[in-house]
């Protein structure tokens, strides 16, 4: 429990560290504990941690619910929460040791008691925790890591500085050559500025003769366009005219009153017939609807007929089932169907009255089962009462059993001990006369107090060492920082030079190239402000090209457009003149018609004449054959003679016979004729089409065409000239830019070096007044030797207080050995005296193991009886269970077979009477006689529809009828239009003309060809001057680019930055190497030093313990890992308990006895505590004598003893032993140091409680 309070950790085996839930009964078990201590500091602490433990289903749950720390102050107390702070660690630091060391030697469960003879594995771990070696690894780990890392990032940057120096002088030379070639560009930027400016005036007077050409051609194409327009519209005025059979004489109001007639009569029956559409539709949507409606009555009656023959399949299978089950179940009057409601009323009646019977027939059975498996458990639970009842009384006489013969041995082990101790005393006389003599002769030769004067001198002389390494340590510090002081000087002294150079070679460089566009050398802000004016420059003739871009863009989508435009003209235009001719045969369209309507006209009154003819030839013969008509019916000639009369009456039916057949003939002509007459008047409006196209549309398209590649090519000279001029401005504005990079960089080093110079002064300041002539290796050198006498001072110390240690511990073991004596022949006194009382206790431990080994054996015999019957009994119960379950499963199968079967012919019968109730028949009759209905509306309907497409047939013909008219009338309408435009044409044609006339033509069509002859001349010249110039650019570019790579732009700088960085890299790499080897000898040092002392309290503990003679002392091994790389300089130890006799050393695991074993442990943890726990003196012993004899026990006794009076001085110490072992205790309370000790016990109510005993009441104690 003070483990769990001291440092929050559980026993070995224990979860709960509490009462368990289960021995109390209860759910939740509650626990706390309370510690109270002085801190290192001497102030009062008390720390109090509550717990819970509660049982869950399969296990147990334990956490801590709150610990709380309560400190002192100035006699006050303060208190903080695990809520608020972590208690483990407050706890370690109250202590004043480690975590490690409070686990491992002041709390050590007995379980792990003995973990110095462990495996090496663990055995390593538990020492590196104690030394805290680990921390001490991960900080040398640590330097050796940077240390590395440092070194191979000096390497890198050397190499990274030779690249870095290249860089640096190539970007130099890529600098000269950039402002060699910006001087030669600016001289050819002025070339092309010259001809530019001469080139402007004449462009803006070309322009300006251009645009009055362009005027004067405008208004001639116009013109002629008016002339070709006029023509047209007199050739289409002429050609309507001989296409309309008559022209309308009268007013135009009185033609627009007959054309708006004649629409209002064409609109009337128009209106008719879209009535007649409306009424056809209507009936159109009756009879979809009627035949829809008659789908979902057929839908529908199909559907009830399927429910009616569902219902038939109903009733047969209701009826079968009824017959089957009625066989199953033996009933009778139900071997045939159909049956009736009250036959099938009967049968549910009959069915549940078998359900019952079955059911209640069941219930007996399981009852009947269940008393007997009653009765057969009973009889199970009294033989199992009876064994368990034996099998407690054979574990309780067996404890009690194995109890008495352990203090049997326990007594026959003491009488075996007491033999020959009469000679033992006799012995250890001479021992302590011996022991005593040697004491008074090692006090006398004792030279303590000598040594101890020799000690304080060196301790003065080493003192006065420390002050001089201390000044040393301050010399060398300031000469380190006057080192880096001198080192900056250098550099920055390096970095001025470099600077005055670079301004050099920039001015060199550009000088040329600024003073040839410029005329001076200027600086940042003047060559920005060039570089603006120019940039503005530049930007406006690129919105000027932008815009010349545009409008070209925009003249060759209008020529495209224009192009398409003209291809579709010309292929309407051949599509019509073939339509044209395959209907005319020629490409005379008006002759043609004119031919056809005489031919027409001709065929008809020739019909005409051929159907009156038959009449006219009829009554002449009659009026020629009648005897009182003898002259000629025409010219009233009388015929002179009969033959005559004869002839002409033979003439006369001659015609008459060949008369139908030429009506025929011509009536057939006829139709073929007009109907090539109406399709060729159906190609009037193509015949106009045509005519349009070509004298109008497509010659006005190609004039268009004309213009806009005029305005096309002008634009793209427009274009060049811009371009040209942007491709001289533009190579002087990149030269100018490149130079501003020069310029910027020219001023900030200017500006660096200015802050250069400063802080060189600033340097210089630093150095004056310092002596400069001892330099750091002469320190270091005089520190060394001075370390020298340090290391020589502190061993002489150190063997001083060796040989103090040593003689005092000479006295004090000789003491210890006296002591030990002495207790010894006390021990063995007291023990003679008990002798008789112990072989009387044997006699009757021997008669009570006897008389409890034949009670056991008595109950065992009792037991195997009964085994055989519990079995016999459990297996008859086995099968009465099998039994009653297999007749509980057929006796419910049946039931529910019967069960499942009613089930069904319910739910047949449910449908049957669903179907009557609801009268599906009724309504499957009421859905057929609506069907028939729809049938006869739906033939109704129909021949409605025929009527009205009757009407609709013949309003369609009277509407075309009357489309021939009102052609007519649009004819004399166009007609009268296209005079009055005619009228309007020729106007025009004369304000043209007029316009055109006050021009002078001829005078500007030179002035034109001079100014291109001229302005052809300039660009010659100028494109050749911005030729050389785009070459002087590219070259600019091409090095500017190369210098704005990564490894060009910033070399200076970066070799300066890398250089400072390995300079810098270096001495910190030199100091991490100090500071490697310095902890590394510290550690070593440390680690021997606590050996050496740990080894040393061991040696004397073992030989004040131990009383074998096999071992003279055991000792801790620490031995260097050979398995360690040699890359890894650490070291690394590997620890083991060995023992030694004479000159040989044994590893004590596996070699020693078990008593040797905790011996060696308890021995071990005592001196770590001695060595480890200086502010915290608590040792906790758990169960010490654990497997040691008696002579061990005594010599642990008296060890202990000794360490209380050794330490008895100290404030903090305190020990805690935990033992069952009496003798043990009373051995401790014989000094003077142990006077109590607290008995745990139960009281009267079962409960553990803590006495405080004194050590006297031992031997009067009754267990």
């Amino acid at each position: 429990m003070a483990e769990k309070q001291e440092n929050g950790l559980l026993p070995p085996g224990d979860k709960n560290a509490s009462h368990q839930p289960w021995v109390a009964q209860e759910t939740d078990v509650r626990a706390q504990i309370r510690l109270q201590f002085r801190n290192v500091n001497g102030e009062l602490v008390a720390v109090q941690r509550s717990m819970l433990c509660t049982q869950k289903s399969k296990k147990t749950e334990f956490k801590t619910l709150e610990g709380v720390i309560t400190r002192t102050v100035h006699g006050e107390k303060v208190s903080i929460s695990s809520k608020c702070a972590e208690i483990d660690r407050e706890m370690i630091s109250s202590l004043g040791v480690s975590k490690s060391v409070l686990n491992n030697v002041i709390f050590c469960h007995q379980e792990e008691s003995n973990w110095p003879l462990s495996e090496g594995k663990a055995l390593k771990q538990k020492f590196d925790e104690i030394f805290s070696a680990t921390r001490y690894i991960k900080a040398l780990e640590t330097l050796r890591q940077v240390r590395q890392t440092q070194g191979q990032k000096v390497k890198e940057c050397q190499t990274e500085l030779k690249y870095l120096k290249q860089n640096k002088e190539k970007a130099c030379e890529i600098r000269d050559q950039i402002t060699s070639k910006e001087a030669q560009l600016t001289s050819s930027k002025e070339i092309v500025k010259s001809y530019e400016n001469e080139l402007d005036p004449l462009k803006s007077r070309l322009k300006e003769i251009e645009q009055n050409l362009s005027k004067i051609m405008r208004l001639d194409n116009e013109i002629k366009a008016l002339d070709s327009r006029k023509r047209q519209m007199e050739k289409d005025n002429s050609e309507l005219e001989q296409k309309m059979e008559k022209v309308f004489q009268g007013t135009d109001e009185q033609l627009n009153d007959l054309y708006h007639n004649h629409q209002r009569t064409v609109r009337e029956k128009e209106k008719r017939l879209v009535d007649c559409q409306r009424e056809l539709e209507k009936l159109n949507k009756e009879s979809r609807l009627l035949n829809q409606e008659k789908s979902e009555l057929l839908v529908e009656q199909g559907r009830l007929q399927l429910q009616a023959d569902r219902h038939q399949e109903h009733i047969r299978a209701r009826d079968s089932l009824i017959h089957s089950l009625a066989t199953q179940l033996e009933l009778d009057g139900f071997e045939r169907g159909p049956f009736s409601e009250r036959q099938i009323k009967n049968f549910h009646k009959l069915v549940r009255e078998r359900q019952e019977r079955e059911a209640e027939t069941a219930s007996r059975l399981m009852n009947d089962f269940a008393e007997k498996e009653t009765l057969k458990q009973k009889q199970i639970d009294e033989i199992r009462d009876k064994k368990t009842g034996l099998g407690r009384i054979i574990e309780l006489k067996s404890e009690i059993l194995s109890k008495k013969q352990n203090e049997l041995r326990n007594v026959k082990y003491e009488l075996q001990q007491l033999e020959g101790s009469s000679d033992r005393i006799l012995e250890l006389d001479r021992e302590l006369t011996k022991a005593e003599h040697e004491l008074s002769k090692a006090e006398k030769n004792s030279n303590v107090e000598t040594l101890k004067i020799e000690v304080i001198s060196l301790q003065n002389e080493k003192a006065d060492l420390d002050r001089t390494l201390r000044k040393l340590d301050q010399e060398m510090e300031q000469l380190n920082h006057h080192t880096a002081t001198r080192t900056q000087m250098e550099m920055l002294t390096k970095d001025k030079a470099d600077k005055d150079e670079h301004i050099r070679k920039i001015k060199s460089r550009h000088s040329d190239v600024l003073s040839s566009l410029l005329g001076y050398f200027p600086n940042k802000k003047q060559l920005e402000d060039w570089l603006h004016s120019k940039s503005k420059e530049i930007n406006q003739t690129r919105d000027k090209i932008a815009k010349l871009n545009k409008e070209l863009a925009s003249a060759e989508q209008n020529k495209n457009h224009i192009i398409n435009e003209v291809k579709s003209k010309d292929e309407q235009l051949s599509s019509y003149e073939d339509k044209l001719f395959d209907v005319c045969g020629s490409q005379d369209f008006e002759s043609d018609l004119d031919r056809l309507k005489e031919e027409i006209e001709k065929s008809s009154k020739q019909r005409a004449m051929l159907a009156g003819a038959t009449a006219v030839y009829s009554q002449f013969i009659t009026q020629l054959t009648d005897e009182n008509q003898s002259c000629c019916p025409v010219c009233q000639r009388v015929f002179q003679t009969e033959a005559e009369l004869q002839e002409v009456i033979s003439d006369l039916q001659s015609k008459l016979r060949l008369a139908p057949d030429k009506l025929k003939s011509t009536e057939s002509e006829l139709k073929k004729k007009e109907k090539r007459r109406d399709e060729m008047l159906g190609l009037v409006p193509m015949r106009q089409s045509i005519i349009d196209l070509k004298e109008k549309e497509i010659p006005a398209l190609r004039n268009k065409l004309q213009n806009v590649n005029r305005d096309i090519q002008s634009l793209k000279i427009d274009i060049e000239e811009q371009d040209t001029l942007l491709g001289a401005i533009i190579p002087e504005e990149e030269s100018a830019k490149v130079c501003l990079t020069d310029v910027t960089i020219m001023e900030r080093f200017q500006l660096e070096l200015k802050d250069v110079e400063r802080k060189i002064a600033q340097q210089a300041a630093k150095l004056q007044g310092v002596d400069l002539h001892r330099t750091i290796q002469q320190v270091n050198q005089e520190k060394q030797e001075k370390q020298h006498k340090l290391d020589t001072v502190a061993s002489k110390i150190e063997l001083n207080r060796k040989l103090i240690q040593d003689q005092q511990e000479q006295i004090q073991h000789l003491k210890s050995t006296a002591n030990e004596l002495k207790s010894e022949k006390l021990q063995i006194s007291t023990n003679l005296q008990r002798r008789q009382q112990l072989e009387e206790q044997t006699v009757e431990l021997s008669t009570e193991v006897q008389s409890l080994q034949r009670e056991i054996k008595d109950a065992k015999e009792q037991v195997n009886p009964l085994e055989t019957t519990l079995e016999k009994f459990q297996q008859e119960k086995e099968e009465l269970i099998n039994k009653k379950n297999t007749s509980s499963k057929i006796a419910q199968d049946k039931i529910n077979d019967i069960k499942e079967k009613v089930k069904n012919i319910h739910g047949y019968v449910k449908d049957i009477e669903n179907y009557i109730q609801d009268g599906k028949d009724e309504y499957k009759k009421q859905k057929e006689t609506e069907l028939n209905k729809v049938i006869v509306q739906l033939s109704e309907c129909e021949t409605h529809k025929e009527k009205v497409n009757k009407e609709m047939g013949i309003m369609r013909q009277d509407i075309d009828t009357q489309k021939i008219q009102e052609r007519w009338l649009q004819d004399n309408l166009t007609l009268r239009k296209r005079n009055e435009e005619l009228k309007e044409v020729e106007e025009e044609r004369k304000q043209h003309l007029k316009e055109m006339g006050q021009m002078q033509v001829l005078q500007m069509k030179n002035e034109h060809q001079n100014l291109e002859e001229k302005i052809e001349n300039i660009k010659r010249n100028h494109s050749l001057a911005i030729g050389r110039q785009k070459g002087y650019e590219e070259e600019i570019i091409h090095f500017k680019k190369e210098l704005r790579e990564p490894q060009f732009r910033d070399a200076d700088e970066k070799y300066r930055e890398m250089l400072i960085v390995m300079r810098t890299t270096e001495l910190v790499n030199k100091d991490l190497d100090i500071y490697y080897k310095t902890l590394d000898q510290a550690i070593m040092k440390f680690h021997s030093m606590k050996m050496e002392e740990i080894n040393k309290i061991i040696r004397d503990l073992w030989r004040s313990t131990y009383r074998g003679q096999d071992i003279e002392y055991i000792e801790i091994r620490s031995d260097a890992d050979e398995n360690v790389s040699a890359s890894d300089k650490r070291r690394n130890y590997n620890y083991r308990v060995v023992m030694l006799k004479g000159d040989t050393a044994l590893d004590m695991r596996g070699r020693c006895s078990a008593g040797q074993k905790v011996l060696a442990s308890l021995i071990i943890r005592l001196a770590l505590a001695e060595t480890f726990c200086l502010n915290c003196g608590i040792l906790a012993l758990d169960e010490p004598t654990t497997n040691l004899d008696r002579e061990n026990i005594e010599s642990l006794a008296h060890a202990l003893v000794e360490i209380i009076k050794s330490r008895s001085q100290q404030r903090n110490f305190q020990l805690l032993v935990i033992t069952h072992d009496e003798d043990f205790v009373e051995l401790l309370g014989r000094s003077e140091y142990v006077e109590k000790f607290y008995r745990i016990k139960k009281n009267i109510d079962q409960c553990s409680e803590i006495v405080k005993c004194s050590v006297s009441s031992l031997g009067s104690y009754v267990h």
